[in-house]
């Protein structure tokens, strides 16, 4: 059996005392209640204990942080016009857009991709 943890005044969030682990709020029946999601423990609580699991404040994101939409028809405000450094595969020209986009996760190289000035065509390459 698991170490029980102490419940703060400050924080009322509760551990499951079977397994340890955090439990989660729901309705269930009409009724309020904590269940544990690892063992299926459940437990009736009153509207003191909800109150922990509440969000206390709204996050803010800065305009930086916003996620960058990639129109169809045209390059992201964030690309940068190429000369002769690479070339359409489709078309051959020597002028593209280039950009580049973090798709997968965090700790793998961004995305390059690249869209044609003359026919639009848009590729991407993974590092």
């Amino acid at each position: 059996m698991p170490a029980t943890r102490p419940t703060t005044r400050k924080s009322r969030i509760r551990f499951c005392p079977k397994c340890g682990s955090v439990m989660y709020p729901r309705v269930k029946d009409g009724k309020r209640q904590l269940f544990c999601p690892r063992c299926g423990y459940e437990m009736e609580i009153g509207e003191e204990v909800l109150e922990a699991y509440k969000v206390k404040r709204k996050v803010e994101h800065s305009p930086r942080e916003k996620i960058i939409v990639v129109d169809a028809d045209k390059a992201p405000s964030t690309a940068v016009l190429l000369k002769g450094q690479v070339r359409c595969p489709k078309c051959g020209g020597d002028e593209v857009y280039f950009w580049m986009m973090q798709t997968r996760a965090a700790d793998e190289p961004p995305t390059r991709f690249y869209r044609c000035k003359e026919c639009g065509y848009t590729w991407r390459e993974y590092a």
